[in-house]
C-alpha cells in the first residue's frame, strides 16, 4: 500500500494536520449522505464549519462542485471532500451484476468495466466508489450473493485485482480515476442462514484460508480503503473488532489506508449489544481502527468527550486523520478539487457500450444444450431454416430489470432488452412473436398460459425469458426458497407439451434451483442481470454469432437443503461414493439402524450440485491431452510449470477457459478435495490445437497451518487441468526439502 502515498504526500498530510484545531481534525472523520441540486442550509454550515470530510450519494456535477467551493474557498484550510458513490457495476453504462462478471473469468475485461465505471462515474465529481465487494459468497439464499465474485477466494483475488486496477489506473490522480473500497472486511458472505446482517462464525483457521485472501490481495493492490462489514464475526462486529483491523490488517498486512464504517454500522455496535451508549460505540470503533463513519454521528457526537476523558490520547486521533487525508493528496483534490467533464470521455460512449456487451456475452453460461432433428443441439439457432420464434416471458422486454441490483445510475431507457436484441439480429426472414405472458416475475396470474402454448406451437423455437426481477437479490433481499418465483415452474411445466423445442434464458441475481425444470426445456443460457446491452449480447449467443463462454462462479446446489455447497469442501472421514449413496426410496423399511458403511450424504438429493464450480458448455467441442509437470519431486521455494494441449475439434471459433487444480493430501489441518489454483481464457479456432502452459511457484500452495501460520508444507499432491471443477485430478506430484 506504501506506493500509493509518496513521502511528499506524507509530509503534506503531516503538515497539514499541524495546523489543525481538533474540531477540524475530528470533522474529517465524518462522512454524511446527501442528494439533490439543492444542497441543505445545515450541509453548507456543517462543510464551513469543517465538521463535513465526505459526502455520499450526491450526482449532480453542479452540486459537487458548490459542495468542492464550499469545503476548498469557505473554510479556514481549504481540505476538499470525498464524494462517494455505490458504483458497483457501472455508472451510466450497466455491466453485468459483479456475479455475472466473475462468470466471465475474466481479469481484462472486469478491469475494462470497472475503468469505464470509474471514469463515467467522476464526470460528475465522484471520487470514490464503494466496490468491489469481495466477500466470499457460498449461500445463494444471501441476496449480497449477486455483489459477490463467487465461491472461490483464489478467482475472486485475481478479478478483485483487476477491479481495484481499473477503478485507481496506475495514479490516482489522473482524470477519470477514483479511489476503490473493497468490502466487507470480512466474513459477510458466511452470515447464517443466508439472512443479511446476521451473525458470521467462521473458524480463524477457515477465515484466514478461504474469507481473508481476496482482502490481503486488495490490500496488496494498492486499493485505496477498506469498509467494515455489519455482522457479528466470532462474537464481536466486524467495526469494533481490533484483531480484525489492528491485529490482521494494520500490523500483519501493513495496510496503511482509509479505513470506513459501513452505513451507522458504529451507532449499530449498541443494537449488537457489544456497547452500551453511543459514545461507547465511537470509542470501540476508533480503537479498533475504522477511520471515518459513515451515515451516523458517533464520532462527531462524542470523540472530544472521549478524548477529554483519556480514553482516546490524541496521537490515536492524529493518525485516523492521517489515513484521510493521504487518500486526499493521493486523489490530487488539493490541487484540483472541482471536476470538469469535458476533459472526461462521453458517458455510455459506443467504446463503452461495445465492452459492457462483450462483458455481457463473456458472463453468460450455457448451462444445457440438448440434440434434436438429426443430433443436432437446439442452439445456436438456425437463421437458415428458422422462419418464427415464440418469444415469451417477463423478463423478455423489461429495461429495468435486466439491469440488477445496486444500479442507481443506470436507466432503463437505455437498455437493449432481450426481445430488442433479438429483432435487431433476427432479419426480416424471422417472425418473432411476443407474449409476456406474467407481467412479473412473481405473477401467479395462469390465464394467459394457453396463449403462449399457442405460440409455442406454431413457432419453430420458443424462447422463454424468466428468472428474478432485480429487487429480489441485493441487499437485505434473502430468499429461503431459491426456485424461480410466481407461476414460472408451471409455465414451463404447460409449455413442455409442446413438440417446439424450448430455450430457457435465465436472468437472475443468484443461482436458482433448476432441477424441476431439466427435462422440460431443451437448453439453458444463464444470462444474470446482464446490465444495458444484455439484450444484444444474449441474441448474438443464441444466434451463434458468438459461441457461449461464460463458466460457474458458483456451484449450484439441486435443491436448497443442499446449502451451503461448494467444490472446495473437505473430505470428511466419511466421503461420499456412488457405492455408498442411497436413495431414500431404496431404504428397507423397517432396517435396523447402522452407521456401517454410511458416508456424508443425504437421503433425498444426490450428493454433487446440480452444476458445479467451473462449469459452462460451448458451442465447440473442446479436449484436453497430455497434461504433464514439469518434474514430479518439486524442492520447496522453486518453480515448476504444468502443461497441457487444448484441442478445439469442432468447426467453431470459440474460447475455453482452462482450469488448474490441486489438491492437497495430508496436511497439519485437513485440506479441500481440490483447490483452484489456475486458469486461462483461451481463443482457439475451428480444427486447431494449442499448447497451454500454467507456471507456478511453491508458494502458490501455501496454506494457514494449525498454528494459523502461513506455510508451505512437504507432502503429497494430486493435479488436474479441464473444464471444470469435477477435473479428474491424475497428476501426482511431491514437494519435498
Amino acid at each position: 500500500m506504501s506506493h500509493l502515498y509518496s513521502p511528499e504526500i506524507i509530509s503534506q498530510a503531516k503538515q497539514l494536520l499541524s495546523k489543525m484545531t481538533l474540531d477540524e481534525k475530528l470533522g474529517q472523520l465524518s462522512q454524511v449522505s446527501s442528494a439533490g441540486a439543492h444542497i441543505p442550509d445545515d450541509l453548507a454550515n456543517a462543510i464551513r464549519h469543517g465538521r463535513v470530510s465526505s459526502v455520499i450519494n450526491e450526482v449532480d456535477l453542479a452540486t459537487n462542485n458548490e459542495l468542492q467551493r464550499l469545503a476548498v474557498r469557505e473554510t479556514r484550510l481549504g481540505i476538499p471532500l470525498l464524494i462517494g458513490r455505490d458504483v458497483i457495476h457501472g455508472f451510466k453504462t450497466i455491466f453485468p451484476i459483479p456475479l455475472g462478471q466473475a462468470a466471465t473469468w475474466s481479469p481484462e475485461i472486469v478491469e475494462k468495466g470497472a475503468r469505464i465505471a470509474g471514469e463515467e462515474s467522476a464526470t460528475v465529481g465522484v471520487n470514490w466508489t464503494f466496490a468491489p465487494m469481495i466477500d466470499i459468497a457460498r449461500d445463494p439464499r444471501w441476496g449480497r450473493i449477486a455483489e459477490s465474485l463467487g465461491e472461490d477466494p483464489f478467482l475472486c483475488a485475481a478479478l478483485c485485482a483487476s477491479m481495484v486496477k481499473g477503478f485507481q489506473t496506475d495514479d490516482l490522480s489522473s482524470p477519470g480515476a477514483i479511489a476503490s473500497c473493497v468490502k466487507h472486511f470480512a466474513g459477510y458472505g458466511a452470515s447464517e442462514s443466508g439472512r443479511d446482517y446476521n451473525a458470521t462464525n467462521i473458524p480463524e483457521n477457515e477465515l484466514r484460508n478461504v474469507y481473508l485472501p481476496p482482502f490481503q490481495q486488495a490490500a496488496k493492490a494498492g486499493v485505496a480503503s477498506f469498509m467494515t462489514s455489519f455482522s457479528d464475526l466470532n462474537g464481536v462486529p466486524a467495526t469494533g473488532n481490533r484483531w480484525l483491523l489492528k491485529q490482521v490488517l494494520r500490523d500483519e498486512w501493513n495496510y496503511q489506508g482509509l479505513v470506513v464504517s459501513d452505513w451507522e454500522s458504529i451507532k449499530e455496535l449498541q443494537v449488537h449489544g457489544l456497547s452500551a451508549s453511543q459514545k461507547e460505540s465511537a470509542y470501540l470503533a476508533a480503537k479498533a481502527g475504522v477511520d471515518m463513519e459513515m451515515a451516523s454521528h458517533c464520532y462527531i457526537d462524542n470523540m472530544a468527550d472521549l478524548i477529554a476523558e483519556n480514553q482516546l490520547n490524541q496521537a490515536e486521533v492524529d493518525q485516523m486523520v492521517l489515513n484521510v487525508l493521504h487518500l486526499k493528496f493521493a486523489l490530487g483534490l488539493f490541487e484540483n478539487a472541482f471536476t470538469d467533464a469535458s476533459v472526461l470521455p462521453q458517458l455510455m460512449n459506443a467504446q463503452n457500450l461495445q465492452v459492457a456487451k462483450e462483458a455481457a456475452q463473456k458472463s453468460c453460461v450455457l448451462l444445457q444444450n440438448k440434440k434434436r432433428h438429426g443430433n443436432t443441439p437446439v442452439l445456436p439457432i438456425n437463421r437458415g431454416s428458422t422462419q418464427r420464434i415464440a418469444v415469451i416471458g417477463p423478463m423478455a422486454h423489461d429495461g429495468y430489470e435486466q439491469l440488477g441490483t445496486w444500479v442507481f445510475d443506470g436507466e432503463e431507457k437505455h437498455s437493449v432488452t432481450c426481445l430488442s436484441g433479438l429483432k435487431a439480429l433476427a432479419g426480416q426472414s424471422i417472425a418473432i412473436e411476443f407474449e409476456s405472458v406474467l407481467c412479473t416475475s412473481r405473477d401467479s396470474n395462469t390465464q394467459h398460459f394457453d396463449k403462449a402454448l399457442e405460440l409455442t406451437n406454431n413457432a419453430d423455437v420458443a424462447i422463454l425469458y424468466l428468472g428474478e426481477e432485480s429487487i429480489l437479490s441485493g441487499e437485505a433481499h434473502c430468499r429461503a426458497n431459491i426456485d424461480l418465483p410466481g407461476a414460472q415452474l408451471d409455465l414451463i411445466e404447460h409449455l413442455s407439451q409442446s413438440n417446439t423445442p424450448i430455450v430457457l434464458v435465465v436472468l437472475a441475481g443468484r443461482p436458482l434451483t433448476l432441477q424441476p425444470i431439466l427435462d422440460k426445456v431443451d437448453s439453458i443460457l444463464y444470462a444474470w442481470h446482464p446490465g444495458t446491452m444484455g439484450g444484444l449480447a444474449i441474441a448474438e449467443l443464441l444466434f451463434g454469432d458468438v459461441s457461449p463462454s461464460g463458466k460457474l462462479p458458483v456451484s449450484f446446489p439441486r435443491v436448497v437443503g443442499q446449502i451451503p455447497i461448494y467444490y472446495a469442501q473437505k473430505n470428511s472421514g466419511r466421503p461420499p461414493t456412488e457405492e455408498s449413496f442411497i436413495f431414500i426410496d431404496d431404504v428397507p423399511v423397517r432396517a435396523a439402524q447402522t452407521s456401517l458403511g454410511m458416508a456424508a450424504t443425504h437421503l433425498d438429493t444426490h450428493f454433487s450440485p446440480l452444476y458445479p464450480f467451473g462449469f459452462g458448455l460451448s458451442y465447440a467441442n473442446f479436449e484436453y491431452h497430455h497434461v504433464n509437470i514439469s518434474q514430479h519431486e518439486i524442492k520447496l521455494d522453486s518453480t515448476f510449470s504444468v502443461s497441457l494441449i487444448l484441442e478445439n475439434k469442432s468447426d467453431v471459433d470459440a474460447e475455453e477457459i482452462v482450469q488448474l487444480y490441486i489438491r492437497d493430501l495430508v496436511g497439519s489441518v485437513t485440506r479441500p478435495v481440490r483447490e483452484l489454483k489456475g486458469f486461462k481464457r483461451v481463443l482457439l479456432k475451428a480444427k486447431s490445437s494449442v499448447n497451454v502452459m500454467f507456471e507456478m511457484h511453491t508458494d502458490d500452495l501455501a496454506f494457514y497451518d494449525i498454528c494459523n501460520q502461513l506455510n508451505v508444507e512437504i507432502g503429497d499432491f494430486l493435479l488436474g487441468v479441464g473444464a471444470d471443477s469435477s477435473v479428474e485430478l491424475s497428476v501426482p506430484f511431491s514437494l519435498v526439502k
